[in-house]
């Protein structure tokens, strides 16, 4: 997790932001100028409240009056069209910026091997995508272009009012010192504060997200109590980081109010007291060097225009801030080098289905092998069937040969190229799979079956679906194909998703099939429909099928038995139940029992 640094800005990681901004040169120029046009036009209106005072009240002149107060309407007017456009321009600019971020991050998060998310919980990324992005727009907001006007207005009145009497303007920012120390104190506790808030946001998008998505198991397991009270420890922990922050708000406003309140009290003592002082009173009052009830007036106004922005000076701080460290965190995804390095170009139109493992070696932590020395051939329009107990590397098979993971030694051929060879959207769409833990988007089950593919027809999916047998109870939804199915295809059974998803495979029309234990999750009557598609579709394709239940696969060209990454036996259905003592003839064994029925 990114820490907060102690510099204000990270100026390589704001030159990183800036190039998202290069497309809206023109909205952020023009921000920055109304910015500045908005520092300066708002030291007219002391400036108006002087010369109404001093030159047309104080002598009862009320026609120079009447143009003093046009004037003042028609700078607010201008000034607050000018802020209009600025404060418009500026949250324009940041949500223009995190939306191309946003569609850069997730472009890069889907690209990312599978091993990135074995280890990185989902809410985290959730909360990256989302939230920490949300902030990245507060520097250009409130950040960034906020505290450059701020800055210019600072410096403007303190110049201005040097100009007009330093003395007066040295004994009225007396307290600024100390106000200073002040927001630099809160800066640093409201920083920690900051990041302790996004980091128990973090925790609990995890915390939802990991419950909602497992809700059945916490139902099924009657974990309801259980979960509540985790959940009500980790709002907790938000609740009483967003306190803290608040505490440091309470505090510290307060503070800020009573330095301008002793501004004004030492600006009304010093500028009355030279006042009555003065011998020639009614001279002065008139002089372009004293000190004059417009005078007095002005400051207090320049006070509490001079106040207002170092008041939020180290909020809009820490917001930048914020935003240096939520861009942090941004770009470390998009930095993540586990990308499935795509330096394949070959893209073929179709292949033909050969399939060739050559002494491969893989790991998923680069320590503890899960696959060793695996060699196989698969001819084109043969079928494989790989069989083993849970954990023996069937899936990391076929999780390779997708190129979800790397190997670690060893070669993947298919139609005698290496599959790094091979362009990876275009390998990727050669190979259909179905796995048993069936996902459906929450959409129809028209576009859950194409993706959202254009080229492919509403023909083709109902051809699709009559081949597997789905047609029949698609047709009895409500809507038929554009039934909506929900997320994760709440509303239909596991067999009518798991037909669904062979579907979705089958409706691409590839060259490799490959059946993650596709039928282990449905019942008799579904898994027949599932076996007589299988039987048609698998004539003149490669298939790779991955099976508990032996009886699926007695059929298959060749059955590769796995035990512990390693093959101990190859052959077909009968070869391998004549090995006494075989790793197969004992699965075989456990799942039938002498009358040839499955248990």
């Amino acid at each position: 997790m990114s820490q907060v640094t102690g510099k204000a800005i990270d100026w390589s990681l704001l030159r990183r932001i800036m190039q998202y901004v290069k497309p809206y040169n023109r909205t952020f120029a023009t921000a920055a100028f109304l910015t500045i046009f908005v520092a300066i036009i708002a030291l007219a209106q002391p400036v108006l409240m002087e010369k109404a005072l001093d030159n047309y009240i104080m002598v009862g002149n009320y026609n120079g009056l009447l143009l003093m107060v046009t004037l003042m309407i028609i700078q607010l007017a201008i000034q607050t069209v000018a802020q209009y456009y600025q404060t418009y321009l500026t949250n324009a600019l940041g949500e223009s910026v995190i939306r191309d971020l946003r569609i850069d991050v997730f472009n890069h998060i889907i690209g990312l091997r599978l091993k990135y998310f074995d280890r990185t919980p989902i809410g985290m990324l959730i909360t990256r995508t989302v939230s920490d992005l949300e902030t990245i727009a507060d520097i250009f907001s409130e950040g960034l272009i906020s505290i450059a006007g701020d800055f210019l207005l600072v410096v403007s009145i303190i110049i201005y009012m040097m100009v007009k009497d330093w003395r007066l303007a040295l004994i009225t920012l007396v307290p600024i010192p100390f106000l200073l120390w002040a927001t630099y104190i809160f800066k640093e506790a409201i920083k920690v504060s900051f990041q302790e808030v996004r980091t128990q946001v973090a925790q609990l998008n995890t915390f939802l997200q990991e419950h909602i998505s497992g809700i059945s198991i916490i139902q099924y397991f009657a974990r309801e109590d259980q979960e509540m009270r985790k959940f009500k420890a980790v709002n907790l922990k938000y609740r009483d980081a967003n306190i803290r922050s608040n505490w440091y708000y309470s505090i510290f406003f307060p503070v800020v109010e009573i330095f301008v309140a002793m501004s004004i009290a030492l600006l009304v003592w010093y500028g009355c007291k030279r006042i009555l002082t003065d011998q020639q009173m009614a001279d002065i009052s008139a002089s372009h060097h004293g000190i004059t009830p417009g005078l007095i007036v002005a400051f207090i106004a320049l006070l509490n225009l001079l106040f207002r922005p170092i008041r939020q000076l180290a909020d809009k701080f820490n917001t930048l801030q914020m935003g240096m460290v939520g861009a942090d965190r941004i770009f470390k995804v998009l930095d993540t080098d586990e990308v499935a390095v795509n330096k394949g170009v070959l893209k073929p139109g179709t292949l033909k289905g050969k399939i060739e493992f050559d002494k491969v070696w893989f790991a998923y932590n680069d320590e503890n092998w899960v696959l060793k020395n695996i060699s196989f051939a698969v001819k084109p329009g043969e079928t494989l069937a790989l069989v083993g107990a849970t954990g023996a590397g069937k899936s990391s098979t076929i999780n390779i040969l997708n190129r979800f993971y790397e190997i670690g030694k060893g070669s993947v051929k298919v139609d005698g190229v290496s599959i790094q060879d091979y362009e990876l959207s275009f390998l990727r769409s050669q190979i259909a799979t179905v796995i048993q833990d069936v996902f459906l988007f929450s959409d129809t089950i028209a576009n859950n079956i194409s993706l959202n593919n254009p080229a492919i027809t509403r023909e083709q999916i109902v051809n699709a679906s009559k081949n597997v047998g789905a047609h029949e109870f698609i047709e009895r939804l409500p809507g038929g194909y554009d039934y909506n199915v929900m997320e994760r295809g709440a509303t239909l059974s596991a067999g009518q998703a798991q037909l669904i998803s062979f579907v979705r495979a089958l409706v691409y029309n590839p060259a490799i099939l490959v059946l993650d234990e596709a039928t282990s999750s449905v019942d008799t009557e579904t898994e027949l429909l599932i076996q007589n598609a299988i039987d048609k579709l698998m004539q003149d394709r490669t298939a790779i099928v991955i099976a508990h239940r032996l009886s699926t696969i007695q059929n298959a060209d060749k059955i590769i038995v796995l035990d512990h990454g390693e093959i101990k036996e190859v052959g077909t259905h009968q070869e391998l139940l004549r090995i006494e003592d075989g790793y197969y003839r004992k699965l075989y064994d456990l799942q039938f029992n002498s009358a040839g029925i499955e248990r």
